[in-house]
């Protein structure tokens, strides 16, 4: 057999050995993975502020951007002497070294490893138990507009002006935002994540009909704050990330006079560098910026006083003493009353899973066949009606989607068939029928 083809990058003063440079990560823009990792030595200083120094997720797409990642916390065995690690001790109680990433060079080795977006914790090596950073992740549901996440991005900034801290926006990638508040090390986990649920509120309490804090997905309007991605352990993709898009889309740092007139397609593996060329790195001042919690702690004692107690966790997070209960409202027996003479109970929230797939677009398609099959039903249903949900199987994510009937008459609901697709991600593949198990819901852990 032939050698196998690579390229060699200097960076930081070293030689990274890129193999299969030619190997296309983005079928429909055509870019290969050299042009990722070029592109990530154009960016470096960018990149670097955002995860320099934190241990890091491994999200390795290794059959490029349009196949299913997995994720690997424990750092190769095979690994340049050169590349940092350091052991971290999950909420599970296992623990894992991970890689940490502190130059040009260092990023490149993982970027050759599959790696097209970065997935830094929110610490740093040397403190493990106090982060520094507040995420506060905007997740438009279904339809949602982009206009609607930029209204609800630019209350939040005003939210965090009045409790003395400041936020560092940029594009998600995808379709949301990201606005990150770099804090002092004083506060653990539990009490980050607490200040992170009271601004998430206090957004909602302003913008109700936006904005949302709800964890369920059947609850949710309009873009979700999500909360929990302060939780220990989880991850989200940092400052100039390349994203798994089609058009590989740059999660772009952002001047707060940008958001109400950015279009994140805008960004892209192409046209970033030029732009970091020419005017830097919107976060450049995030360092310099580490703020109080205190004042965000204490509106969270006033929330609690009020009666708004903690907030769901993920599911694989113990129970906490003063979380509401772990279950969907739907799906709760509170939730459920009899029918009238009939002695059977009916759910409040009709939900009916539709596909679960390996692949987001197969799922999609399920919808639509769903659709062509009902489509009285389906002229009936809100956005928020349509929920699709990434969930994580054991290396890697799979996609469900399920629709709630609660707008259509009782009498013209179609009943619930089996899902199409129906993937079994604890089977893989090609594995026989479906075996019965409660899907865990996606996490970076």
């Amino acid at each position: 057999m032939g050698k196998t083809q690579q390229t060699v990058l200097e960076a930081a003063g070293r030689e990274v050995v890129i193999t299969n440079p030619d190997k296309v990560f983005f079928p429909q823009a055509g870019h290969t993975k050299l042009d990722l990792a070029r592109y990530y030595a154009a960016i470096a200083g960018g990149a670097l502020r955002g995860i320099a120094a934190r241990p890091i997720v491994l999200k390795r797409y290794v059959n490029g951007a349009d196949r299913a990642p997995f994720f690997q916390k424990r750092a190769p065995e095979q690994h340049p002497e050169w590349v940092e690690t350091v052991e971290l001790r999950f909420p599970s109680g296992r623990t894992a070294r991970e890689i940490v990433v502190r130059d040009a060079a260092q990023l490149l080795w993982i970027v050759n490893l599959g790696c097209i977006d970065l997935n830094p914790h929110p610490v740093r090596a040397d403190d493990l138990e106090h982060p520094d950073e507040l995420r506060v992740d905007l997740d438009p549901g279904p339809g949602v507009r982009w206009d609607d996440v930029r209204r609800v991005a630019l209350i939040l900034r005003d939210v965090l002006d009045e409790y003395g801290l400041r936020g560092w926006p940029k594009t998600s990638g995808s379709r949301g935002m990201h606005v990150n508040v770099r804090i002092e090390r004083r506060w653990n986990f539990d009490q980050v994540r607490r200040a992170a649920l009271a601004l998430s509120r206090e957004v909602e309490r302003r913008a109700p009909e936006q904005a949302t804090s709800k964890w369920w997905k059947e609850e949710r309007h309009g873009v979700f704050l999500d909360y929990n991605q302060n939780a220990k352990d989880r991850t989200v993709a940092s400052a100039w990330s390349v994203r798994p898009t089609p058009d590989a889309r740059v999660s772009m740092p952002l001047e707060w006079n940008e958001v109400a007139g950015c279009d994140p397609a805008a960004f892209t593996l192409v046209t970033a560098p030029a732009r970091f060329a020419e005017y830097g790195d919107a976060a450049a001042g995030i360092d310099a910026a580490a703020g109080s919690l205190d004042k965000l702690l204490q509106l969270s004692a006033s929330q609690e006083a009020a009666g708004l107690g903690d907030a769901p966790w993920p599911p694989h997070y113990r129970k906490q003493d003063d979380e509401p209960p772990r279950v969907a409202p739907s799906r709760r027996k509170g939730a459920r009353v009899k029918e009238k003479g009939s002695g059977r109970r009916q759910s409040t929230q009709p939900l009916v899973t539709i596909s679960n797939a390996e692949h987001k677009e197969d799922a999609l398609a399920g919808l639509e066949r769903w659709k062509a099959r009902h489509p009285e039903a389906a002229a009936l249903l809100q956005v928020d009606d349509i929920l699709v949900d990434s969930m994580r199987g054991r290396s890697s994510t799979w996609t469900r989607i399920r629709i709630n009937l609660r707008h259509v008459a009782e009498d013209k609901r179609p009943a619930e068939e089996p899902p199409d697709p129906d993937y079994d991600p604890w089977r893989g593949p090609g594995s026989g029928p479906r075996v019965s198990r409660a899907p865990k819901t996606r996490s970076n852990s």
